[in-house]
């Protein structure tokens, strides 16, 4: 198949859109248009994991870090990162990365953790401010219903638990075609009135060009009139961190307990504990310090996350746990966040999950 169905199908779970702006995920080595046999799964991109790649006979690897993080002036190979890339070309294999963007949705690396700690009610903590548009159009009446259910079908009208949202009323348009127009309704050189409806409905802000190739395809007019609004309104399927709740309350220790052994972490560093029950747990997978403040907004007992500052720990305040497991260890099942998207849309596609330890980190007992 070719590696632009493979990134097709990574985007459509994972929206570029929604990656942070320092952040450089998509196709950072290779051509989509080529063909490839086999995907390698991974968290970061060695000159080992090169290798590993040309021994299974992969074409592609997703890792969750893009390797060309900071800008590359050159590819001189005492650069590691520039030493991966050169290599990655040396043998044709294709470089793609989820970052920031399966970081921040629904379904990617904190629902991993929710769901390996068995939470409940999950939600994201810290909801993009930025993420929905308005779209409103302006439809004969005979087209209504068609136009509508396209949009539906696009991804606009989902508020909450419910789809298929919209606001519709009655009125009419005025037109007139130019001798170069060819209209759908009325004649050309003179004003036509037409009864329309006003269709206004939201949808994610990473949809908008399929939203508008979805109005254009079945719209009768030869012009069609629309707009299209930014909204100011918090999007609660996409943002940073994630809330959920334990079925019972657990001890502190307990709870921590259960965290080592769901991520294997070597060490849990954490702040003081408060001598109550674990009930609400927020988290993020890899560096969250700076979303403290929200976890503790939210009313969670536990923030779980990794590269916490000596003074982070001070922000806990006697009001939270902070609980930090190691960056990697928050991170380790995104490889099988990609395996489960992967197979669930390719099924004679050979996946591989990395044998290769990147973890830079080591303790010593």
């Amino acid at each position: 198949m070719k590696l632009s169905e493979l990134v097709a199908a990574l985007e459509a779970y994972a929206p570029p859109g929604y990656q942070e702006s320092y952040d450089n995920s998509g196709l950072l080595v290779g051509d989509d248009r080529m063909e490839i046999h086999g995907a390698l799964l991974c968290i970061d991109i060695l000159s080992d994991t090169i290798d590993e790649a040309v021994n299974l006979g992969a074409d592609v690897i997703v890792s969750h870090h893009p390797v060309i993080f900071d800008p590359l002036r050159n590819l001189n190979e005492n650069n590691p990162a520039a030493r991966v890339v050169s290599k990655a070309i040396r043998n044709n294999i294709a470089l793609y990365s989820a970052h920031t963007n399966i970081d921040n949705i629904i379904g990617g690396v904190n629902s991993m953790l929710c769901l390996k700690l068995n939470l409940n009610r999950i939600r994201i903590l810290s909801p993009l401010s930025h993420g929905l548009k308005k779209l409103v159009v302006f439809v004969p009446v005979s087209h209504a219903d068609p136009v509508r259910q396209a949009l539906f079908d696009a991804g606009a009208g989902k508020i909450g638990s419910y789809d298929q949202c919209s606001y519709n009323s009655e009125g009419f348009g005025t037109f007139r075609g130019s001798e170069n127009s060819d209209p759908y309704v009325g004649e050309k050189g003179k004003i036509h009135h037409e009864k329309e409806i006003r269709i206004e409905t939201v949808f994610p802000a990473t949809l908008q060009s399929g939203i508008i190739k979805a109005i254009l395809e079945v719209h009768p007019y030869e012009e069609v009139a629309y707009d299209i609004y930014s909204l100011e309104n918090e999007y609660p399927l996409a943002g940073s961190g994630m809330t959920g709740e334990l079925e019972s309350p657990a001890d502190e220790k307990e709870f921590l307990r259960l965290i080592r052994d769901s991520f294997n972490s070597k060490v849990i560093r954490h702040s003081a504990l408060l001598n109550r029950p674990i009930k609400k747990v927020a988290l993020c997978g890899g560096s969250g310090a700076f979303l403290i403040p929200e976890a503790i907004g939210a009313g969670a007992d536990i923030f779980i996350t990794s590269d916490l500052k000596y003074h982070d720990f001070f922000k806990a305040s006697d009001k939270i746990v902070l609980a930090d497991i190691g960056h990697y260890e928050s991170e380790q099942y995104t490889i099988e966040l990609f395996y489960k998207i992967l197979t669930k849309k390719f099924h004679n596609f050979a996946i591989h999950f990395s044998k290769v330890i990147t973890n830079p980190i080591n303790y010593y007992f």
